[in-house]
């Protein structure tokens, strides 16, 4: 009881006293770094005095993309200093050698209010987060931006709209500072709830409607969805189920292609953008589609060919 007293006592003469105690000692606290999560480099593990490891609150897997995430904001600042450098470099390159770069930043924030847009509307559907992984929710985003780079820089870019844009999506985009400036309209609710019904047309590779021109005045729809052709047919079949027109590019018209018809979702609205320019099918096509397509331009002879070996798939047949 007299110990108990006697600390207590001691206490109350520190805490009466501490006009004598120097500024820095009361202020201690501060001599001591204080970390976050964001501080961490590494993923030390979790052991106890004997050196054995003890259960983690986290998975190995979690902890990993954890440190994957913290590693990216703590170097996010420094590779954007880098890359202003390059910038600033590729200029001075540029204007030694008399080579135009385009427009800067600048240029095209003050351009995008001055260009009228075109009566036509694409909107990305980013209702399919719960069918991707992590990995290839960041593809979506990132084709998204190329989107956006590709429209601010046309000469008559089109409406850009972003629906289903739910909380995944914005945590996604968000790693991207200031997106909620650009111009984008991003909107919570689906497409069905944003655009009249009979303004809305699907593009889907699997619908039997070619396109051979964009309508003014209608907004047509690009699926975000990045799935390895997991979920084949899924955008048509949405289409069809909320009676929405719907159509393909006119890609076996105009060009030849070694792979498959899907393309990427920036793909798709820069053939929409530069046809809807006044650029040709064939010369959109050509000029979009990437080398590993093996796009050619459709000719008389690859219909001749492709009809000889038909006749002889046919006869071999019979």
């Amino acid at each position: 009881m007299d110990e108990t007293n006697s600390t207590v006592s001691n206490i109350e003469v520190i805490c009466t006293n501490t006009s004598m105690v120097p500024k820095q000692e009361l202020n201690c606290e501060s001599n001591f770094p204080h970390f976050t999560l964001f501080d961490i480099k590494i993923d030390p593990g979790l052991k106890d005095d004997n050196g054995m490891e003890l259960p983690r609150p986290y998975t190995k897997n979690q902890m990993r993309k954890w440190l994957k995430k913290v590693r990216w904001e703590n170097s996010k600042a420094e590779k954007r200093a880098r890359e202003k450098e390059r910038a600033k470099e590729r200029r001075r390159k540029a204007q030694e050698a008399n080579i135009e770069l385009g427009p800067n930043r600048k240029a095209l924030k003050k351009m995008k209010l001055e260009k009228p847009k075109k009566n036509i509307g694409i909107i990305i559907d980013l209702s399919f987060d719960n069918l991707m992984i992590e990995k290839d929710r960041y593809k979506v985003i990132k084709q998204i931006l190329r989107c956006y780079s590709i429209n601010r820089r046309s000469e008559s870019p089109l409406q850009f709209y972003v629906t289903s844009f739910g909380e995944k999506s914005k945590v996604d985009m968000s790693r991207h500072n200031g997106y909620e400036h650009w111009d984008i309209i991003f909107h919570e609710d689906k497409y069905i709830n944003k655009f009249p019904k009979e303004k809305l047309f699907y593009l889907t590779s699997e619908s039997d409607n070619i396109i051979e021109s964009f309508e003014e005045d209608t907004y047509y729809i690009i699926g975000g969805l990045v799935d390895h052709n997991k979920h084949k047919g899924l955008c048509h079949k949405i289409a069809i189920e909320q009676g929405i027109r719907h159509g393909q590019l006119p890609l076996d018209k105009y060009v030849n292609m070694k792979t498959r018809k899907v393309l990427t979702i920036d793909h798709v609205f820069e053939i929409v953008l530069r046809v809807c320019e006044g650029v040709s099918w064939q010369d959109a096509l050509i000029k979009v589609l990437p080398v590993r397509k093996g796009a050619h331009v459709f000719d008389s002879t690859d219909h001749i060919s492709s009809s000889l070996d038909n006749s002889i798939v046919s006869d071999t047949i019979n």
